[in-house]
């Protein structure tokens, strides 16, 4: 896996778990201050592999460490609601 690639599903995985937590409050509140999240995909095998790999890289010392399993992701959806679409001619 190219590094782009590697930091483009982590962006895609950071931005999905952020919304997330600000759908469920809850959860966000089980993370310990200055834990080091690090997100496993179940089906990216590859890419939770490398997620492990840089986390033990990170750490500081005495930092926790929450381990978010993440079994898929559910295909995007636009949250438009009936878009009006006009084109000006040149």
């Amino acid at each position: 896996m190219s590094e782009q690639e590697f930091f483009g599903k982590n962006l895609v995985l950071t931005t999905e778990f952020d919304r997330y937590l600000l759908e469920h409050p809850e959860v966000a509140e089980q993370i310990p201050l200055n834990a080091q999240i690090v997100l496993l995909p179940d089906d990216d095998p590859e890419l939770s592999q490398k997620n492990r790999e840089e986390a033990a890289a990170q750490r500081e010392p005495g930092q926790p460490v929450v381990y978010v399993h993440i079994q898929q992701l559910a295909p995007a959806v636009s949250r438009l609601v009936n878009p009006q679409i006009s084109v000006e001619a040149a």
